[in-house]
């Protein structure tokens, strides 16, 4: 049997790198600090596709590997898109509750509750190669949280498709209706 072509994620996210190996089993998928690298990569573009090109292009040429980033994020009709690209630095430190609060606050005298989670995938090999794919999924922000499954703003988010709240789903359902789901569909034909 061929060994797995590995693939790593420009991400510290935990989460994110397990739902990414979850959806590309014929891969071997782990982040970059399972390799036991540590860095900081600067996320200052102003799209989805600018910050998950410049994750992955940073870390492919550091370790000489092929790289695969996301960029995702929530994104609130209401608010003209708020937060999109500063989803996980929405209230200033990185904490998914706090980001969930202030997303909250935010909407709280507004009508239109609808929103959608978007993911940009970028994979970018050391030689220059560049594939693209990009996801939504659509739902409505609730009133208040629900459920404590998923992470982000997952307990918040009700899901169209699934016909309830991303943060009671199992990881099984979200990940057959995601955002990211879709863009790595995408990404997996486009990579065959």
């Amino acid at each position: 049997m061929s060994e797995k072509q590995r693939i790593v994620v420009a991400s510290g996210n935990k989460h994110k790198i397990k739902e990414i190996a979850q959806m590309l089993p014929e891969f071997e998928v782990v982040g970059y600090k399972d390799l036991g690298y540590d860095f900081e990569i600067e996320e200052n573009g102003q799209t989805f596709y600018e910050n998950a090109l410049s994750k992955a292009k940073f870390v492919a040429n550091a370790l000489n590997l092929p790289a695969l980033s996301d960029d995702s994020g929530i994104c609130a009709t209401a608010l003209n898109g708020e937060p999109g690209i500063y989803s996980a630095r929405y209230a200033g430190d990185g904490d998914d509750e706090h980001n969930n609060q202030l997303l909250l606050k935010n909407l709280a005298d507004k009508e239109d509750r609808s929103a959608k989670y978007v993911c940009c995938l970028v994979y970018y090999s050391p030689d220059g190669k560049i594939v693209t794919a990009t996801g939504e999924t659509y739902g409505k922000i609730l009133f208040e949280p629900e459920g404590n499954n998923g992470f982000g703003y997952d307990p918040i988010f009700f899901s169209d498709d699934l016909n309830k709240c991303m943060g009671i789903a199992t990881d099984e359902e979200k990940n057959s209706v995601s955002h990211r789901f879709r863009a790595l569909v995408q990404l997996r034909e486009k990579l065959k």
